[in-house]
């Protein structure tokens, strides 16, 4: 196992990007270069933003990193719902998406939180 896959935001940031990358498919072709090209790399953000983060050394680097993540999954959380309200995104498929992107944002901020005022390192890291 690697290191940040112990972190459940960084597990749910992945199951996030791999859905996005479901849902895209059927999005229509002429938002390839624009709707879905951005979902994707805001998707994409988050989790290699953890990853990224988490292999820094201290916590202060590590939240800076998280800090991101949380950029990109508010971006993430917009551009589906704008695909959402373009009627890309059919309800009985958006409600289970829209749902693992409140969990996802929520665990994210979690452990942002975990990190502030710590003395050590990241959670099960010891101090850098």
């Amino acid at each position: 196992m690697r290191p940040y896959e112990r972190f459940e935001a960084w597990q749910l940031a992945h199951q996030l990007f791999l859905a996005v990358q479901l849902e895209i498919k059927s999005w229509p072709i002429d938002e390839r270069f624009a709707l879905v090209a951005q979902v994707r790399r805001a998707a994409l953000s988050v989790p290699t933003n953890i990853v990224e983060g988490s292999a820094k050394r201290g916590p202060r680097e590590f939240r800076r990193y998280l800090d991101i993540a949380m950029g990109s999954m508010a971006e993430t959380e917009y551009l589906l719902r704008a695909a959402r309200d373009l009627k890309y995104i059919p309800t009985d498929r958006w409600v289970p998406l829209d749902e693992l992107v409140s969990h996802a944002g929520r665990c994210l901020g979690g452990l942002a939180r975990s990190l502030d005022g710590r003395g050590g390192g990241p959670p099960g890291r010891p101090a850098a």
